[in-house]
């Protein structure tokens, strides 16, 4: 009989904790038994898992210990920061959506289709990369394995469910409780704050993790995150500047190969990424795929994968397969 895990989500009653519990039972993970943590205003609820309703605890200090053995965190940097190390000291192996660990440089930033060699016995804490930048590294990693990347250039198409809760209601309703103006009637080049450089701090995310991911320290990379009024899925084009020469088809055949990667590039027939198809999948799609021929060794791609699924909570848990693959857990 297959070993089973005793498995925590953290942040269990928001959009992405619900939907780690979804992704739980679709994939079929090896849980034991699952306990469900959020704050006291949502403690009591009950949220169906397996055929059974499982009650939400209120998260205290002393909830996060033995028996359990994989918490799965979706509740905000500011928990995260307090709780995770909480739980990683009681031996429980904490994998955090939120943004608090992502650029601690003793903490591995995993996308398991391409980095989770990083992956190793000693980490207890591990970090969930952002959601337009976990869809972006997907594609970009063969093409840095065969042609090495001068430069990227990143712009993204965000659904308002980034936002949570909220940003869906603005959408659906015309109000401003989260975007600064509404959403439903325009695009928004700001997603969250600016910072001194003149990037929001979703950019600058884009840009640090995608090279703590590639591994690449000092990878030109530029963003502009853009809030479109969709509900569900993001999607990023992308331009690269590759090292060396490449055959076009020969790139559309690896990026195809992907696990997981959806290729959907006949333009003739209309077929690239929509976010509508991208919806509720795990899989990350990718089209529009051509030369850019303003510079040397240049090209094009348009990127989509649903934010809740990949983007977070399926991404969250295919980290907890990879762990339980390699017998780090």
């Amino acid at each position: 009989m297959s070993k089973k895990y005793h498995v925590a989500v953290v942040g269990a009653s928001g959009v992405v904790g619900r939907k780690v519990i979804q992704v739980l039972e679709e994939r079929q993970f090896p849980v034991s038994e699952l306990s469900l943590f959020a704050s006291s205003r949502s403690a009591g609820q009950k949220i169906p898992f397996n055929g059974e309703e499982v009650t939400i605890q209120e998260l205290t200090e002393d909830a996060l210990t033995a028996p359990i053995q994989i918490a799965i965190f979706s509740a905000g940097g500011e928990t995260s920061k307090h709780f995770a190390p909480i739980a990683s000291s009681n031996g429980i192996t904490v994998i955090d959506n939120s943004s608090a660990w992502r650029m601690d440089k003793n903490i591995p930033l995993v996308v398991p289709e391409v980095n989770a060699g990083v992956l190793s016995k000693d980490d207890k804490l591990i970090a969930n990369p952002n959601c337009s930048t976990i869809q972006s590294v997907v594609p970009l990693k063969p093409l840095q394995v065969n042609y090495g990347i001068k430069r990227v250039v990143y712009s993204t198409y965000q659904a308002v469910s980034g936002a949570g809760r909220k940003g869906i209601e603005d959408l659906e309703q015309g109000t401003t409780s989260t975007f600064p103006y509404e959403i439903n009637k325009t695009v928004i080049p700001q997603i969250d704050v600016f910072l001194d450089n003149g990037n929001t701090k979703e950019e600058q995310k884009m840009i640090d993790e995608t090279r703590k991911i590639l591994g690449v320290e000092n990878l030109p990379v530029s963003a502009t995150a853009v809030r479109v009024p969709i509900k569900t899925s993001h999607g990023v084009s992308i331009n690269i500047e590759l090292e060396k020469e490449f055959d076009i088809k020969k790139i559309r055949e690896e990026i195809g190969n992907i696990d997981g990667v959806i290729l959907a590039d006949n333009p003739e027939a209309l077929d690239y990424p929509l976010q509508s198809v991208a919806e509720d999948t795990d899989n990350v799609y990718v089209g529009r795929i051509r030369r850019d021929e303003s510079v040397e060794n240049g090209i094009n791609l348009f990127v989509v994968a649903d934010n809740l699924r990949k983007g977070a909570a399926t991404n969250s848990v295919q980290i907890a397969e990879s762990l339980i693959a390699r017998g780090i857990i």
